[in-house]
């Protein structure tokens, strides 16, 4: 029997302790030795002293086969590091679409509590540039401006690890373009990454270029003189969006996110649809 100085009980969480051979397979893997372990009687939500739990060590690491023998097994499916991440922030952070999908079947939140040492599951997603984990994120109701103290909205992170399809996939479903985090917007951080093709699509989504940071910068103040951000951005100054340009962003900006599916609705032509649609 282990010393109460080596395992005390915690809750329903498990025991804390430190990492178990089940910690170990689930890291590395190991999906026979996982499964003959919890067949044996092993706990699957045991933690270690920062509260790490097998399932947390098998989504960070893209196992998803171990994290099927897991949720199986019963282990807690939104249990929290003491960093206060829960395994679905840890799967997107693995970019693991399958690990993602089994975790929000078992019942994951796709909107845990944010605090100040962790991200949104949407955040990581973004952060780490995985488009499909975001667009089945947002699909299960991802909180489109969760705000992180780090990046700001999940925008920010997608624009400023620069990732433009994570980016469109939030645009798409009605992120707000101009959002703020001490008055840097996303296009701060597409300007300061020097992608052309970010500012463009920020823009084009009604992103203000005019918009001054907290140190009074806009966001052609944070690109190399001559270079393509930098053009572009001059571009979009001497030369205003058009009519046409500016009724599609009043549009988006009043359907919100309800956009994509009352503007495909519309008895409208199909290119009118397209062009509303930025396809």
């Amino acid at each position: 029997m282990d010393s109460p100085a080596v395992r005390t009980c915690f809750g329903e969480i498990g025991f804390w302790s430190e990492r178990t051979p089940v910690h170990e397979a689930a890291s590395s893997g190991q999906v026979e030795k996982l499964q003959l372990l919890v067949e044996s009687g092993a706990s699957v939500n045991v933690a270690t002293v920062d509260n790490m739990t097998p399932l947390h060590d098998a989504c960070i690491q893209d196992h998803a086969e171990c994290v099927r023998v897991l949720l199986n097994a019963g282990a807690q499916v939104d249990v929290r590091t003491i960093h206060g991440s829960t395994p679905l922030c840890h799967a997107c952070a693995a970019g693991s679409v399958q690990s993602v999908r089994l975790l929000l079947e078992h019942g994951a939140s796709v909107n845990p509590s944010l605090t100040a040492l962790t991200a949104s599951p949407l955040h990581e997603a973004c952060i780490r540039g995985n488009p499909e984990c975001v667009k089945l994120i947002i699909s299960k109701g991802a909180l489109l401006e969760a705000f992180d103290i780090h990046f700001g909205t999940p925008l920010h992170s997608a624009c400023a690890k620069a990732h433009l399809e994570c980016a469109l996939q939030l645009l798409n479903a009605g992120a707000r373009v101009n959002a703020t985090k001490f008055h840097e917007t996303a296009l701060h951080h597409a300007a300061r990454a020097g992608r052309t093709d970010l500012i463009e699509l920020l823009v084009e989504f009604g992103g203000d270029i005019n918009v001054r940071d907290n140190m009074g910068r806009k966001p052609i103040d944070y690109t190399a003189p001559g270079s393509p951000s930098h053009i572009s951005l001059q571009r979009y100054e001497s030369c205003p969006l058009s009519l046409q340009q500016l009724s599609r962003i009043t549009l988006r900006r009043v359907l919100g996110t309800r956009a994509l599916q009352v503007i495909t609705q519309l008895d409208i032509s199909q290119r009118i649809i397209s062009y509303l649609c930025y396809n």
